[in-house]
């Protein structure tokens, strides 16, 4: 199964948390119907990124990285690579590049999704990321590091977030919410396609 596949096969087949949600799975299924490209940067001026929201075992704290470019503090995320097999993994290897966290796993059932535009993405402007969020979870002891695309990498409070924007807020709830909802050992836990490092 193709990267492009598996995105069309996973958003399909989600049950979104809200109506607000599946309009946005319903935009993202119909980009990816029309275009064959869609997974890919050169897909202009949409195109689908994954990302992953760390949580610690409790719940109660998450990490975040200070994006360079935009000045923000985001979950771990970005463009998919032609390597990539799943979308759930393109999030694994992302979380992995720019948290600096070995054995990584990531669930396979999307947290939220969120379309923003992107102003840095392409010298045209005016791209849309169309974000498919996953969840992972790591201890807060696991050591980090801040990559090149980062100028800080912290655990925050799940509840005092440093840049509180509403997507980001929506995000942490989501996660949680999804997190208790899921039993021990679930299968919806999957390591990333192949090593990141």
């Amino acid at each position: 199964m193709t990267l492009h596949a598996d995105a069309l096969a996973v958003l399909s087949t989600w049950t979104p948390p809200s109506a607000g949600q599946a309009a946005l799975r319903d935009r993202y299924v119909d980009h990816l119907a029309r275009h064959g490209d869609a997974m890919t940067r050169s897909c202009y001026p949409d195109h689908l990124t994954a990302s992953t929201l760390v949580l610690s075992p409790d719940l109660e704290r998450v990490l975040l990285t200070l994006h360079a470019k935009a000045g923000r503090w985001f979950q771990f995320g970005g463009h998919c690579e032609p390597s990539d097999l799943t979308l759930a993994g393109a999030a694994a290897r992302e979380a992995a590049e720019e948290s600096g966290l070995d054995d990584l796993t990531v669930g396979t059932v999307p947290v939220q999704l969120s379309e923003h535009e992107v102003p840095f993405c392409d010298p045209r402007g005016g791209v849309h990321h169309l974000d498919v969020r996953f969840l992972a979870v790591a201890d807060e002891s696991a050591a980090h590091a801040v990559s090149d695309e980062s100028l800080d990498v912290r655990w925050w409070p799940a509840d005092r977030l440093p840049d509180p924007e509403p997507d980001l807020v929506e995000l942490v709830a989501l996660a949680r919410a999804q997190s208790m909802s899921e039993p021990g050992g679930d299968s919806t836990w999957a390591a990333a396609d192949h090593p990141s490092r």
